[in-house]
């Protein structure tokens, strides 16, 4: 555990007293900056007002350690952090503040663009970082230029708005909401060095694909690119599944996730709560504001996990909560499928080929579905597909058919299947996702869907829709429980067709 009297005790007290010793001390640490400079940012009454650090917070200055060489001895991408933490760590606090304040003061970074997800609360942050440069005596004792504005030789300020600052030194500070106008934001010819991200999606729940699809152009396209070598910090929490936090914590977690994540070269940084030792003992990330006595009497609730864990499985959305997913292993099912939602193409931008096996129990009133198995798969639509087919058909020998959705492809996935050792059918959909997903949702509620065991990247997929970004899976499961649950007998609409047996 850190020992701020140990950090302290080893300074000499002769430099501490003195502004150029105070200067120096604190140009390589940001930790000790915070402590003689900011001291009343890292009390609160949750830690009985006094200062503490969780070992995240050690970490954050580790990583700003890393600013202190300029950008331009790095490649473009290498400082792009996502801080993916509970709400109440201080993400804000340090990300916003604290590391901006110790950069501009010793001159690591020249000019600092930040954006949060209002224009409100960009310029709440920026507001503060003012206050402190007006009314914080000894910055502005050891830091003159940082802490007066900048003014033209008629006398008046260079820019001292609530969206802008402009200090005598030349640091520029600059915030925005994410939604205003920053393409090609710069001062004469200086681009930013540094770029902030603060909780940009916010946490409704009606975030739509549309408004991510929006927010995520105006980061790669617009705000990214103002300076590819510019350090970079995204902070949030996974509020909101199939947002962009999310999208990066899923490389964390180690699911399948979008491309951009790694063409954009973001680096997840995922801090838990719960900490576990090697030896499986538990420990909280900051018991100076969250003892584990505490954690342990709320941990089972949904919002804990969604907002202390970061776990989409708990958040609140329009379609699956982690709650609609029940595993069952014991049910004596009679039937299988292979369920099969096809992609024409294998383009890194192009949907995934999903597969579903499906069981089911007896019909009846009481019947009852098991997903047993899903996987989405970039294979091309041909002889792989088949032979990938056959794999599963050896891995699941009970199954007695293979239902294929040829909204894409039509009756070409009756050849590409061909010479299977089961009946291949195809079902073509005419009701829209949304619907069909409720449907499913449904019969998940209703305690007539079960899993076998935990399918991660299905039970991902549809906890994000329809946010997430693919919805392969959420449509072959769809598809195969339809068969099952819709009628006792195979599909006989005038859409279904059988190929050879």
């Amino acid at each position: 555990m850190f020992d701020l009297d140990s950090h302290l005790a080893g300074l000499d007290e002769r430099l501490l007293a003195l502004p150029e010793g105070r200067r120096v001390l604190t140009e390589l640490d940001p930790l000790l900056f915070a402590v003689l400079y900011l001291p009343h940012h890292l009390r609160s009454q949750e830690t009985g007002n006094d200062i503490s650090f969780s070992e995240a917070h050690l970490e954050w200055c580790e990583l700003a350690q890393r600013y202190v060489a300029p950008i331009s001895t790095f490649e473009p991408g290498d400082l792009r952090d996502a801080i993916i933490a509970p709400r109440g760590l201080g993400k804000s606090t340090w990300w916003f503040l604290i590391i901006p304040m110790w950069l501009a003061a010793h001159g690591h970074r020249k000019f600092i663009a930040a954006f949060a997800n209002s224009d409100t609360q960009a310029t709440d942050h920026l507001g503060s970082f003012k206050r402190e440069l007006e009314s914080n005596a000894l910055l502005r004792s050891d830091f003159p230029k940082l802490c007066t504005p900048a003014r033209r030789p008629s006398g008046t300020t260079v820019s001292d708005s609530q969206h802008m600052y402009v200090a005598a030194s030349g640091f520029v500070f600059t915030a925005r909401g994410i939604d205003s106008q920053v393409l090609g934001l710069k001062i004469g010819t200086r681009r930013p060095d540094h770029l902030i991200l603060d909780d940009v999606e916010g946490t409704e729940g009606n975030y739509s694909p549309t408004q991510k699809e929006s927010r995520l152009k105006t980061i790669t396209s617009g705000i990214l690119p103002m300076n590819n070598l510019a350090s970079v910090t995204m902070a949030g929490t996974v509020a909101i599944p199939g947002a962009i936090i999310d999208d990066i914590a899923a490389k964390q977690r180690g699911e399948q996730y979008p491309d951009y994540v790694d063409d954009e070269r973001f680096t997840p940084r995922y801090y838990d709560v719960i900490q576990t030792g090697e030896d499986g003992t538990e420990r909280s990330l900051w018991p100076e504001r969250w003892t584990m006595a505490w954690i342990n009497t709320v941990r089972h609730t949904r919002s804990f996990q969604s907002q202390m864990r970061n776990d989409p499985m708990a958040a609140d959305t329009a379609f699956w909560s982690g709650d609609d997913f029940t595993y069952r292993a014991d049910l004596p099912i009679v039937r299988q499928l292979l369920s099969i939602d096809p992609a024409v193409t294998t383009k890194a931008k192009s949907d995934f080929t999903a597969l579903a096996v499906i069981g089911a129990t007896l019909p009846g009133p009481d019947r009852v579905c098991v997903v047993r198995f899903a996987q989405q798969v970039k294979i091309p639509p041909g002889e792989k597909l088949r032979l990938r087919v056959l794999e599963i058909l050896n891995e699941y020998p009970d199954i007695t058919g293979v239902v294929v959705e040829t909204n894409q492809g039509g009756d070409t996935w009756l050849a590409i299947l061909h010479d299977l050792p089961v009946q291949v059918r195809t079902v073509h959909q005419d009701r829209p996702k949304e619907v069909r997903a409720g449907s499913l949702l449904a019969k998940y509620q209703r305690s007539r869907v079960f899993h076998e065991k935990r399918l991660h990247r299905l039970e991902a997929q549809m906890l994000k829709f329809p946010l997430d970004a693919h919805d392969d899976l959420v449509d072959a499961v769809g598809t195969g429980v339809e068969v099952f649950l819709k009628t006792d007998a195979p599909p006989q609409r005038a859409s279904v067709r059988e190929g050879a047996a």
